[in-house]
């Protein structure tokens, strides 16, 4: 049997939780971890309605515990529901995962590609921690956790477009974070690098990827934490390395 991590003795326990991109791997992971722990109201937001619908139902006949799914595709204008119960209601955990890898030799090509990747990753996603990190809501306790990616830290050809889009996102969560410095509401950047997802299935190494349930564990041992961090660790380490190499070196990667 797994051993939970008990929050016991934590100022707050995250009872509440509100998701944008809940279908995702490292999502799914963070919910189950939660609810384990004690969450007990889950507001998931996602594209696919059939696997979001599947993956409420999961957590509800295993946790008893309320949850609401609602589809939204991060292209199309601001979904009034979701806006509203963003407005009309408090989370402990706002958690943001949506993502989109695209195709960088497409987007080379495409314009509705490249702009695809920039909006998903960038510019829609901005455009919710605005409205999450509001002069009301900073002001009382909260968490908002970002995922970012290792690939924000240096352009390379095979993947530049997303790349760009998580740099831009990082910048954006970063001046947030400093906004939100010395408030009850606390701002995390999670630099992530691969893991076992749908995203990175055929396309990295096996090696290169970690487990979505040790990312999970990792996270919430730590709930109060905020700032910019890789995950795992030594994503950094790595990183570093890629940073100091030579354009020669950089070009083939």
């Amino acid at each position: 049997m797994e051993k939970l991590i008990s929050l016991e003795g934590k100022k707050d326990k995250i009872k509440r939780a509100w998701i944008l991109g809940s279908n995702s791997g490292v999502a799914k992971s963070i919910c189950e971890e939660l609810a384990n722990l004690g969450c007990k109201y889950f507001f998931l937001i996602s594209k696919d309605q059939k696997e979001g619908d599947k993956f409420a139902d999961y957590l509800r006949n295993k946790f008893k515990i309320n949850v609401v799914f609602k589809s939204y595709n991060l292209l199309n204008e601001f979904n009034s529901e979701v806006m509203q119960r963003l407005y009309s209601e408090n989370f402990d955990l706002y958690l943001i995962t949506a993502g989109y890898l695209g195709s960088n030799s497409l987007a080379e090509q495409d314009d509705v590609e490249a702009m695809k990747i920039f909006k998903i990753n960038f510019i829609k996603i901005s455009q919710w921690i605005n409205l999450i990190t509001s002069k009301k809501r900073i002001q009382n306790r909260g968490r908002l956790w970002v995922f970012s990616s290792v690939a924000a830290d240096r352009g390379r050809p095979s993947n530049y477009f997303y790349g760009s889009a998580k740099s831009g996102l990082e910048t954006f969560c970063e001046g947030v974070l400093l906004k939100c410095n010395k408030k009850p509401f606390s701002v995390r950047i999670i630099k992530a690098g691969y893991m076992y997802t749908k995203m990175t299935t055929n396309k990295v190494p096996k090696f290169l990827c970690t487990d979505t349930k040790l990312i999970a564990k990792k996270l919430i041992k730590n709930i109060d934490k905020s700032g910019i961090e890789y995950s795992p660790y030594w994503w950094q380490i790595i990183m570093f390395i890629i940073k100091i190499l030579p354009k020669s070196v950089v070009s083939r990667l």
